[in-house]
Parts: structure tokens; C-alpha cells; sequence
């Protein structure tokens, strides 16, 4: 019997985390008897003044939103982090270890109207927005950089992500200290460059591109991959064609195609379940802080997308049991995941 990738399970390793996923692809073919989640609600006003996070609207703190027309930042009025907080006793016990974590929450709107989704702008709309976003984004991690080492972007899309709020909003959270993700792609880049004296994700987007089997969409300045050790069914990163280390160093051209390639994916992502597709995202640079002046020539400034839907609509996938206790497993392989992506249309259901 000969190995095929889409009948038969095995592991693939991933050079940025050092950990493995067990592919498993013939599981697709198993009835669904578990849950399945609400359809997503989209009959959603363009303004509600209840939500905190609309034009003119009070929060919870007694603040008052501005009018505002474009992005609007704010510090988070419930931070999973503050600046202000006493240290933990140092402890020379091995089992019992604490360190200071200090830093700062914000949420940054990037549009009043609640109704509003990436895909469903026109390109100009969201090039408005992305290069808004892409100029308060670089404004925040100018400012943070300074004195926090990290500065995590991150977008969460959807109730079944855990987003109790649909207005279209990011967050971001600066950290005194490298959060686990990071630190390992820190690493793992860091090593790479020392053996080969390239940068990993250069090498690999090059690679992607000969092959051709995990693209998703591309253009001129970005690349949208489902990455060879994708955990998530539908994940996906978007890789800069240019050697980047932050969002800082992106050129104008550089942002205008970032407004396409993340309309174009989204847009994917809407017509492949003929819904609002939820997910999370996020954007990963070099650091900050103590090393805004160091050479991070093995960082390569990327972004990540981790949609939770599997099967349809309301049929996502569960990280639990094996997942929890040995490592991440998915269904479906990236290669196949890739090609139902890249043969939808990059027009909206909606439109159509």
C-alpha cells in the first residue's frame, strides 16, 4: 500500500512552534452527531445605543465615545493586564515560580457602523480602513514599543469565538514580557537563521510559491497560504513577498495590498459556509521595547487567521481530549483545505 496524504493519518512538524499535528484526513468521511452551533445573526443595526462601543454611546465606566467616523482607540474599561500592579515574592523553588507581567489593554474600533464586515466593503472602503487601521495600528506599537517588549494585535470575529460584542473592533495588548507564541517563533526563526542564514518564513513563502499545492490567493506585495502544519481546518497566514520584520517597515504599496488580499480572503471565508465566518486572527513582528535597536533579521512580520468552522455553518471544530492532552489533530488536509478556498469566488455571496 502507497502513503497518500488524503486517505491516510500522519504527522507534520512545524518549524515556527517546534510541535507537531497529527493529520487524520479520513476522519471527514465520519457522520456528525455532535453539536451544532446557532446560526450566525446578522440582522444587526448599523448603530445600537446600548452598545459601548458605538459613536456617542456611554460605557460602562461613564465615558463618552466620540463621533467618531473612522477608528476609534480607548484602554480596555476591563484589562486582562494593568500598568500599576506589586510584583510577585521572588521564590527560589523550582515548582512554584512567579514573575512580573505589567502592561496595558486597548480596543480600537475601526468603524461606527455595528452592520459592517471586511468583505462586504468595496476595496476603496477597506483600503480606507486597512490603511486607518494600518496608521493607528503603527501609531500603537510605535507608542507601546517603547516600553513593552511585545505588543499582540489580535481580531476575534464571532460569538463562536468568544466576540460578545459584533461591533468591528481589534484589541490590543501590550506586555512587560514575551508571551508563549512569540517566544517560540522568537526561537525557532532565530535558530533557522543561524543554520541556514535566511529567514524561515522567506524561505518558506518561496517554497509555496513553486509549489502551489496551500495557496489561497496572492498579489503583487502578500501571500495567503492554509500552512503545511495547520492546526485550524480553514487557517490560514498571509506572508509579505518583501523581507519585513514589523508592520512598521510596510511601504504604502505594501498596505494597499494588504486592503486586497484581506478582502479577497475574507471574502473566501464568507462564501465557503454562505456565512459571516468567524475566526481569529492576529499579527506577529519582531519585538519591541529593550529590542526595538537589535537586529531581528530572522523575524519576518506575518499575520495568522484561525477559523473554527469544519464542516458548515454551525459545525465547528472542538480542541479537546487528544487535542488537550497529546497534541493538535485536524480532519481535512491543508492541501485540501487550500483548494476549497482557492476555487471559491472572490465576489461575495451577498453581491452575487
Amino acid at each position: 500500500m502507497s502513503f497518500e496524504a488524503t486517505e491516510h493519518q500522519h504527522v507534520r512538524f512545524n518549524p515556527l512552534s517546534g510541535n507537531w499535528v497529527l493529520v487524520c484526513p479520513h476522519r471527514m468521511k465520519r457522520p456528525w452527531a455532535g453539536q451544532v452551533e446557532k446560526p450566525t445573526e446578522e440582522n444587526i443595526p448599523a448603530h445600537d445605543p446600548m452598545n459601548p462601543l458605538c459613536p456617542r454611546v456611554t460605557r460602562p465606566n461613564g465615558q463618552i465615545n466620540p463621533d467618531y467616523e473612522s477608528t476609534f482607540v480607548f484602554t480596555n474599561d476591563f484589562p486582562a493586564l494593568l500598568e500599576e500592579v506589586p510584583s510577585p515574592p521572588e521564590s527560589d523553588d523550582p515548582l512554584f515560580r512567579a514573575s512580573q507581567a505589567r502592561g496595558t489593554c486597548r480596543v480600537m474600533c475601526f468603524h461606527p457602523h455595528t452592520n459592517i464586515t471586511l468583505p462586504l466593503m468595496s476595496q476603496e472602503e477597506i483600503r480606507a480602513v486597512v490603511n486607518q487601521l494600518s496608521m493607528m495600528w503603527v501609531m500603537e506599537m510605535e507608542e507601546l514599543g517603547k516600553k513593552y517588549i511585545w505588543v499582540q494585535i489580535f481580531e476575534n470575529k464571532g460569538a463562536v469565538m468568544g466576540c460578545s460584542n459584533p461591533h468591528p473592533h481589534c484589541q490590543i495588548w501590550a506586555s512587560s514580557f514575551m508571551p508563549n507564541e512569540p517566544h517560540l517563533k522568537d526561537t525557532n526563526q532565530r535558530q533557522y537563521f543561524l543554520e541556514h542564514g535566511t529567514p524561515m518564513l522567506m524561505d518558506y513563502v518561496a517554497r509555496e510559491l513553486e509549489k502551489k499545492d496551500r495557496l489561497v490567493v496572492t498579489n503583487s506585495h502578500w501571500v495567503v497560504v492554509v500552512p503545511y502544519w495547520a492546526v485550524w481546518p480553514y487557517e490560514t497566514m498571509i506572508l509579505p513577498r518583501r523581507h519585513v520584520t514589523r508592520m512598521t517597515e510596510l511601504s504604502n504599496e505594501e498596505k494597499d495590498g494588504l486592503a486586497d488580499i484581506v478582502k479577497k480572503l475574507t471574502t473566501k471565508y464568507d462564501n465557503l459556509f454562505k456565512c459571516s465566518f468567524p475566526y481569529s486572527m492576529g499579527w506577529h513582528g519582531a519585538p519591541t521595547g529593550p529590542r526595538l535597536e537589535n537586529e531581528e533579521k530572522h523575524w519576518v512580520f506575518h499575520g495568522c487567521y484561525y477559523p473554527p468552522l469544519l464542516r458548515s455553518a454551525t459545525v465547528k471544530k472542538f480542541m479537546v481530549g487528544y487535542e488537550m492532552l497529546a497534541q493538535a489533530q485536524r480532519d481535512l488536509t491543508a492541501e485540501q483545505a487550500a483548494q476549497k478556498l482557492r476555487d471559491l469566488s472572490e465576489i461575495h455571496y451577498k453581491i452575487t
